[in-house]
């Protein structure tokens, strides 16, 4: 649910969408698709591994964060990372982008060992939002995105120093993709507010559009639904598939499982470091073991459970479900947040 409380208004009486949560432009998406095109890390539109780890363990003194992560990302693919709390999505997403040098094993880029730097991961292709809100405050939303297209920004000290034509052209294409990212997350009417001011869930989408500002090829999302009401999950929901369309892949950590699951081609479980189960949503959805990691029943229970259709604190005269995938432990998964 969301952290702000509001009172609905009447556009959410009568069930419709409000502006700002509206579904990008295409005409946006178009112009967006085409600026990025032309980037650095503009993706081949393969289907081939554009990211990889291989074996990635972390470990924290005498603490086994990872153990062994082995994965891949395909171009113009989004995966789902979930797991009970404390299972090493964070820290997988930090080995991932450079935060966290691993203790062993190897992260790639299209087959390049990533860079063991932040900003050189960025430039390299990747970007990410956080778990915890981390734009300036005190900055306007336009403003916010324009720090991540600083990135993609070439001009040098001189020109810098002097205003010189390279600078004032390099400032004015950094301008329009600005305006551009935020009409793409619906945030137009804010581009002058300051971020401090705005609601959560914008807060939240001016994020991914700073993110987007520096041309990622990947991006990775850690809980961007967190504290979100229905409305605006949907939304975010709509933006991410609008993200893929740009030829961004996109992997998303998050606890709301029925979010995941309507999202993504894939999803990965971690369970205490280690990948529990990879496949497709309705394959994890299914699968006794991921039951067991958030119910905490002894598999053979869970499996049984399964073929029974009767949850694990169910009333023992209830018929069995017809889908094992519908089961009261399956769905007791799916409302896990």
């Amino acid at each position: 649910m969301s952290e702000r409380a509001s009172e609905p208004s009447a556009q959410e009486d009568q069930g419709e969408t409000l502006p700002e949560l509206a579904t990008p432009p295409e005409e946006v998406v178009a112009e967006l698709a085409e600026d990025m095109r032309d980037a650095p890390t503009t993706a081949t539109g393969a289907r081939g591994p554009i990211l990889e780890s291989a074996g990635v363990s972390m470990v924290f003194g005498g603490l086994r964060a990872l153990n062994e992560v082995t994965f891949s990302l395909k171009e113009g693919e989004i995966i789902g990372l979930i797991g009970p709390n404390g299972a090493g999505k964070t820290t997988f997403f930090n080995c991932l982008t450079g935060l966290y040098t691993p203790t062993s094993g190897a992260v790639t880029l299209r087959g390049r060992p990533m860079p063991q730097d932040p900003a050189r991961v960025t430039e390299a292709g990747v970007a990410r939002t956080f778990q915890n809100i981390r734009l300036f405050p005190s900055m306007t939303a336009t403003e916010n995105v324009l720090v991540g297209r600083h990135v993609r920004m070439k001009q040098g000290p001189i020109s810098s120093l002097l205003h010189g034509p390279r600078f004032r052209r390099s400032e004015a294409e950094a301008l329009d993709r600005a305006e551009k990212l935020l009409a793409f997350v619906g945030l137009s009417r804010f581009s002058d507010e300051l971020a401090r001011n705005l609601p959560y869930g914008d807060q939240r989408r001016l994020e991914i559009a700073r993110a987007l500002a520096t041309d990622p090829s990947v991006l990775l999302l850690d809980e961007p639904t967190a504290g979100m009401n229905a409305q605006e999950t949907e939304a975010t929901r709509q933006l991410i598939f609008a993200i893929r369309d740009l030829g961004v892949s996109v992997v998303v950590i998050e606890h709301d499982t029925k979010f995941i699951f309507t999202l993504c081609d894939r999803v990965l479980v971690l369970v205490q470091g280690e990948l529990l189960v990879e496949g497709s949503p309705d394959e994890v959805r299914g699968d006794p073991r991921v039951v067991e990691a958030y119910l905490g029943a002894p598999p053979d229970e869970v499996e049984a459970q399964l073929q029974t259709g009767a949850g694990p604190a169910s009333d023992p005269a209830a018929g069995p479900a017809s889908d094992p995938a519908a089961s009261p432990a399956s769905d007791a998964v799916e409302s896990e947040s």
